[in-house]
């Protein structure tokens, strides 16, 4: 007469734990048949869609899920998305995150965010101009062009706009000739690179070697693609510290596949550190949970900006 052991009495247990686990798994499947992660406008469409297709692939085996990836022209097209429910996951810089908050603050909840490769939680926005333009000030910037990003760069408008009308204590209008955005950070070097612009700002971590653009950020991002190289350009202006961005998700997608998402990316920099590397524009210590309340000082900012206008 058979008689199971205590191996095969285990072996049943972890059977009928893993079904009834994806039964309930099933039900959130069924109501989100399809990930889908909104990619930040700001750089060459189809580098953004060979940068994440590690992501792609990564979560779609451990979600169990079709996942899609949305790169869109510019910041806002990300917002509205996840707004409207068209999207269920992305990567925001700071700004973007308070601009969803203001419009509904219970859109999104941010999971994690990147800490730098010195520890810090934080990055800069910094202002270039060419190398041989003969800026090499802030104050020869009176009566210039100045480029920035996108209205819902946090490190490419909000920051910037914010501390240098404090510095130069007034409005921008009264001491740059002209400003305009670049359609995004990497656009915006292009454009400060042929001419149309005497100077940009965009971000980067401040740490690691600048010849290199720093350890990570838009400067990083271009010289790796031999966009750039750091002798065209001179760093005149730095701001204070970021908060980074989060990665945020729709606050109404079911809890466990908020909890699969989180799990299968704060695990991303073991399991493939090179993927990693690739979504951070750069080198990077890792993840780090992070909370809604990380955010306040910079959704206090934009509120006033935008009360001010």
């Amino acid at each position: 007469m058979f008689k199971p052991t205590v191996t095969a009495l285990v072996m049943g247990a972890t059977a009928l734990t893993s079904t009834a686990a994806l039964a309930q798994q099933a039900d959130w499947r069924e109501e989100v048949p399809v990930f889908r992660i909104g990619l930040l406008g700001g750089e060459n469409e189809a580098d953004r869609l060979r940068d994440h297709a590690c992501q792609e692939a990564y979560l779609e085996e451990r979600l169990g899920v079709d996942v899609q990836l949305f790169p869109a022209s510019d910041y806002a097209g990300v917002l509205q998305g996840l707004l409207a429910g068209q999207l269920e996951f992305a990567g925001l810089g700071s700004s973007g995150y308070a601009g969803i908050v203001l419009q509904d603050e219970t859109a999104v909840e941010p999971l994690y965010t990147v800490m730098q490769s010195d520890g810090s939680l934080g990055y800069y926005s910094v202002m270039y101009t060419l190398a041989d333009s003969g800026i090499e000030n802030l104050a020869d910037m009176e009566g210039r062009s100045l480029a920035f990003a996108d209205p819902n760069s946090t490190s490419g408008y909000l920051v910037p706009s914010y501390e240098l009308a404090e510095q130069l204590g007034g409005p921008l209008e009264g001491y740059f000739g002209t400003t305009g955005f670049g359609g995004g950070h990497e656009q915006a070097v292009v454009a400060v690179l042929q001419g149309q612009y005497d100077a940009g700002v965009t971000w980067t971590s401040g740490v690691g070697d600048i010849n290199q653009g720093y350890s990570r950020g838009n400067l990083r991002s271009m010289v790796d693609r031999s966009m750039l190289d750091m002798d065209e350009i001179n760093i005149i202006w730095q701001s204070n510290l970021i908060t980074n961005g989060p990665r945020v998700i729709r606050t109404d997608l079911p809890q466990d596949l908020k909890d699969l998402v989180m799990g299968a990316m704060m695990q991303l920099q073991v399991q493939d550190r090179a993927c990693f590397d690739a979504i951070n524009d750069g080198e990077s210590m890792g993840y780090w949970p992070i909370s809604h309340e990380f955010y306040l000082p910079i959704i206090n900012m934009r509120r006033e900006m935008q009360g001010e206008r």
